[in-house]
């Protein structure tokens, strides 16, 4: 039977960005094969990881981690916003190593946003890992990202569902994830206990050194400019897939899951998955010649 070759578009949205391995798994299944990946942000994460056939390690780790995990991995000394992603990064590369994007067996394009001259950066040569750090440097949170002489910030920025990488692919389909969705009137995942044990856990664990009120709290400084920005993220990604429209488009909810709730990465890439078990278009194609 054929499979049908498909240019993939990851986009931006913390932690519901995990909804991607998901929506891989089932893709995988379903005798599609992913021929290219354009990603920006959580996108061009879980996108370069498949990329470099690593996703199985990424997908075990994150299923494993909790609250108390992610904060070790945080290190509160940058400058130009909370974090610096040391820590981080060098855990992602004992998952995936040292790849060059030039040398991965799928064609990979992650998507930037160079604060400066204002406008996007596609990075689709050199080292994988710098290309993640530099789509993943969500505003306030990650400091900029230094690259080839630009400062960089998180793709969605500026193009939150990036199909434009993809256009001159030669596949069958292009199927694009926007996780900037219509929001559900119930939030299945959110509890709100959540929220405030995830802070009352922040506050303990750094307790020795000082971290801001406005990063700690619901009603502080970072919340309000990380809601703004998912709020700008979900207006762009519309306008972007009106105007440049996918063959198939998967709109996951933009209030499925808190921007930081790695720690039900379980529950998001189940979501994921039974989610394309009811697109119709998805399961008309399966196991159809194009």
């Amino acid at each position: 039977m054929t499979k049908k070759t498909i240019s993939l578009v990851l986009g931006s949205g913390g932690a519901r960005g995990i909804v991607h391995i998901g929506i891989i798994k089932w893709l995988q299944e379903h005798n599609y094969e992913i021929k290219s990946i354009s990603g920006c942000s959580m996108g061009a994460l879980v996108g370069g990881f498949y990329a470099a056939g690593k996703l199985d390690a990424y997908a075990e780790w994150l299923e494993t981690i909790d609250v108390l995990d992610m904060l070790k991995l945080l290190d509160f000394k940058g400058s130009g916003g909370f974090i610096s992603g040391e820590k981080l990064m060098n855990k992602l590369q004992t998952l995936v190593g040292d790849e060059k994007i030039e040398n991965l067996p799928i064609k990979f394009t992650a998507v930037a946003t160079d604060i400066d001259a204002q406008k996007e950066v596609w990075i689709n040569e050199g080292s994988l890992l710098d290309a993640i750090r530099a789509s993943i440097s969500l505003p306030l949170f990650f400091t900029p990202f230094e690259y080839k002489g630009k400062r960089l910030v998180d793709g969605g920025v500026l193009n939150p569902v990036p199909i434009a990488p993809t256009f001159h692919d030669s596949t069958d389909l292009t199927i694009s994830v926007n996780l900037g969705g219509e929001p559900l009137t119930q939030e299945p995942m959110k509890e709100e206990v959540s929220q405030s044990s995830m802070q009352k856990t922040i506050k303990e664990y750094f307790s020795k050194i000082s971290i801001p009120d406005s990063f700690t709290k619901e009603s502080g400084m970072y919340t309000i400019a990380n809601k703004s920005f998912e709020t700008m993220q979900s207006s762009i990604a519309r306008m972007k897939l009106a105007a440049y429209p996918s063959d198939i488009e998967i709109d996951i909810p933009m209030n499925l899951c808190g921007t930081f709730e790695f720690n039900k990465a379980q529950e998001l890439i189940a979501y994921g998955y039974k989610y394309c078990d009811n697109i119709a278009e998805l399961k008309e194609l399966h196991g159809k010649s194009i």
